[in-house]
């Protein structure tokens, strides 16, 4: 049975706001409430003083889910169970597979009954029941994941289709109520900005003046980054880490070339997909701990990675990491796709010994929320003398592919990848701002993989 969440205390229910009046209105709320609450019995309130996260989500889905009526909490751009149960009841009332996934059917219908609401009622205009904050305490979301570890500022900037008519702006501020640390309400502002993705870059100007002066600043960018558009550029110049997250790449070969084009910039970038890594990192680096261990990793000339099938993000990103460093070259690079998802990839060591790498994005039957997860690894040689196998892979049978082709047989180590129930992209985020500036080696690794990319481009 999954924690129960914390309770949520509302400082202030979403109010809609002129954008001049944004930091007067979030001032006001700190005055209203008073050092000890409205009725003295709540335990002093902290302000968001540790940093300011700007999150910027391309989807419509939770803005049409909230102006339908499915759906009354916070529009974070994450797609976790309240807003899953939310599409569920809408696929149900109209006859569709109740995936909780918004299918281009779900966002079609969403759009239909979005458009008849925009222009009935007295105001014509249903923004407000769309930006509303209805926090569930069984429904966690990305602010109580921060909020729960930080008091903090999120800038919302949620980019939506139709006609320009401006930007709309809401302020809110909530707290999580935790019984084992009661003496101080730790608390969460919430602007959110809404208008087409014209409108939001025209009033980009404004928006550093709502970061939190001499505290980090995190940008996390829910769209592939582009150096092309002004508010990326704006917004990725005066923040401390510009957040991203690889396994939701459309095209991940292409806009991980992508990111390695703004890290030679000196954009500071930081992707939540190399986060998922540190576990299968840790255990390589375990497995070649001793000694002799040790010494036998020169001698490592074939390296199998199964994903998978739908995104070599992570499967990539761990061959980067691992060439790099043992300061391989890569040669040659081939991708043959089918039923299975085959990349071959060549390598030179310093020596000038030639390594063979492949990935395999295999078919599952059950894909889990992260697309693109390892599956299992081998490291091996040639040579029959080496000691230097490991063969690495998850609990639920990773390695039983490995195992028909006899990798088992030629591995030397064992070892497992325990539960990866932290994956989330909101329990990733919240450990990511406890940190800034650039990633030494998420930039090595990717230079190397994205340098391997482009002999398959070229």
């Amino acid at each position: 049975m999954a924690p129960q969440a914390s309770t949520i205390y509302s400082l202030q229910a979403p109010k809609d706001v002129s954008l001049t009046d944004i930091e007067n209105e979030l001032n006001q709320i700190w005055q209203s409430y008073g050092i000890q609450g409205e009725d003295g019995g709540l335990p002093a309130a902290t302000r968001a003083t540790t940093f300011t996260l700007v999150v910027y989500e391309p989807e419509e889905t939770q803005y049409l889910l909230a102006a339908t009526g499915f759906y009354n909490g916070p529009i974070d751009g994450i797609l976790g169970p309240q807003t899953q149960a939310s599409l569920r009841e809408l696929q149900k009332q109209h006859g569709l597979p109740e995936s909780g996934i918004p299918t281009p059917e779900t966002i079609t219908i969403l759009r239909e009954e979005y458009f008849k609401l925009q222009h009935s009622g007295a105001a014509g205009d249903s923004h407000g029941a769309a930006m509303g904050y209805t926090f569930s305490p069984t429904s966690p979301t990305i602010a109580d994941e921060i909020a729960l570890r930080n008091p903090c500022r999120i800038i919302a900037l949620c980019p939506i289709a139709g006609e320009d008519e401006g930007v709309k702006a809401q302020v809110s501020a909530y707290c999580p109520i935790q019984k084992q640390s009661s003496s101080t309400l730790i608390c969460c502002e919430y602007i959110t900005l809404t208008g087409t993705a014209a409108a939001l870059e025209r009033i980009g100007g404004m928006i550093p003046a709502l970061l939190i002066g001499g505290l980090p600043k995190f940008l996390w960018w829910k769209a592939t980054p582009d150096s092309n558009n002004p508010l990326f550029k704006r917004l990725a110049a005066v923040c401390n880490n510009v957040i991203v997250d690889s396994c939701n790449f459309n095209s991940p070969e292409s806009d991980l070339l992508t990111l390695q084009d703004l890290a030679e910039t000196g954009v500071p970038l930081a992707d939540l997909n190399w986060r998922r890594l540190s576990a299968w990192q840790e255990l390589t680096a375990e497995a070649y701990d001793a000694p002799q261990r040790r010494a036998a990793l020169t001698e490592i000339d074939r390296v199998t990675i199964d994903y998978e099938k739908g995104n070599p993000s992570q499967a990539l990103l761990y061959l980067g990491w691992f060439a790099s460093r043992l300061e391989w070259q890569p040669v040659a690079y081939k991708k043959e796709c089918g039923d299975y998802d085959i990349t071959s990839i060549t390598f030179v060591s310093k020596d000038q010994r030639q390594i063979e790498a492949e990935l395999a994005g295999v078919p599952v039957a059950d894909v889990g929320e992260i697309v693109g997860d390892l599956i299992a690894l081998r490291l091996n040689s040639t040579n029959p003398q080496a000691n230097c196998g490991t063969l690495i892979c998850t609990e639920t049978g990773g390695c039983m592919r490995m195992e028909t082709q006899g990798g088992a047989q030629s591995a030397g180590l064992f070892q497992q990848v325990s539960s990866l129930a932290e994956q989330k992209p909101e329990v990733l985020l919240s450990q990511q701002v406890q940190r800034w500036g650039r990633e030494a080696l998420f930039e090595e690794s990717l230079a190397v993989i994205t340098k391997t990319i482009k002999l398959g481009n070229g």
